[in-house]
């Protein structure tokens, strides 16, 4: 199946005409109140959902600078993205941010600014005046203290994917932009489900493999509340991790025990971890004494599923396109 650009909705509306934003913007963000008088005349964007999401807005032209990314930018914004600097792969530094006199930065994780402060914490910017906004989907009914990655409260949704897009679409006044994304992702999401609805998946189980530090180390999986889990309870599948970290490692003698029927694998470009290639992860799979033995191993029901729709952002509802496509496959092959 092919999927239509993201952006077709915004189009379609900003040619009517664009709505005004009233200022200033207050809005409560991760335990810190933050207000704007108009709207801020750069961003330096530290993790690819931030960073795609202004792109999705049509404020490209606002990104200085960006930081974080686990996979190639959207195709649709290859051409913009790539006039934009991007000041590290992985953590930029706190200098390397200020240097581009930012008018806000924008983080996809509290590991990068907030209390632990990765690059610096909001306090530090907003010291030098630079306000900060922190994506949602990474704070709301999520505690960032418990875990490696955190440890979600409730399970995700993709309303607070919503939110974030919302938000940045007031801080920058352009709210049209943001009811745009959002309606079209609604609709792409409700689609996916449909589909899944025809599709008789009792008894359908899954683990998401992300990453491993160390091919010897037990992986990190999805965990039972983040986005992956959203997207098996959206599709009637069930996830065999019952943590409610975000992504909690889990031993693969465990995982095999609870046999689920697809293994699924994020496809991604950064190269941090030795199990971060797909390479990597097919052949653990094919010579490890363990996990060579699982069903879905021996049955080939192994699913490649681009990383960064593993996580809240605006690429979740292309994981539920993509694993209701799989179903379906697999439905057709039985």
């Amino acid at each position: 199946m092919k999927y239509l650009p993201f952006g077709l909705a915004f189009a379609a509306i900003t040619a009517s005409g664009a709505v005004a934003q009233d200022y200033p913007v207050t809005l409560e963000n991760c335990g810190h109140d933050v207000t704007f008088e108009g709207a801020p005349g750069s961003v330096v964007s530290i993790g690819q959902a931030t960073t795609e999401a202004m792109y999705l807005l049509g404020l490209a032209d606002k990104v200085s600078g960006t930081a974080v990314w686990f996979t190639d930018v959207l195709p649709e914004f290859a051409e913009a993205n790539a006039k934009i600097e991007r000041l590290a792969d992985n953590t930029p530094s706190f200098e390397a941010v200020v240097n581009k006199r930012p008018g806000l930065v924008a983080t996809q994780y509290e590991w990068y600014v907030g209390p632990k402060g990765a690059v610096g914490t909001r306090e530090q910017f907003h010291d030098l005046s630079v306000p900060t906004y922190v994506w949602p989907a990474d704070c709301v009914g999520k505690d960032n203290s418990v875990g490696v990655d955190g440890t979600r409260e409730n399970l995700m949704s993709t309303d607070i994917i919503h939110r974030g897009l919302i938000e940045l679409a007031q801080i920058f006044g352009v709210p049209d932009a943001g009811e745009a994304a959002v309606a079209e992702l609604q609709a792409r999401e409700t689609a996916a489900i449909e589909r899944a609805k025809s599709l008789n998946l009792e008894g359908t189980s899954a683990m998401f493999w992300f990453s491993s530090s160390d091919l010897d180390a037990d992986p990190y999986v999805a965990g039972a509340k983040g986005a992956p889990a959203y997207i098996m309870t959206q599709l009637g599948i069930e996830n065999v991790v019952s943590s409610s970290e975000e992504w909690p490692t889990v031993g693969w003698e465990s995982l095999a025990k609870a046999n689920p029927t697809y293994i699924v694998l994020a496809d991604l470009q950064r190269r941090k971890f030795p199990a971060d290639s797909i390479e990597a992860k097919m052949e653990f799979l094919k010579s490890d004494p363990v996990a060579s033995q699982m069903e879905a191993v021996k049955e080939g029901r192994i699913i490649i599923l681009d990383a960064h729709a593993m996580d809240a952002t605006i690429r979740t509802v292309s994981g539920l396109e993509l694993m209701a496509d799989a179903m379906e496959k697999q439905a057709a092959s039985q």
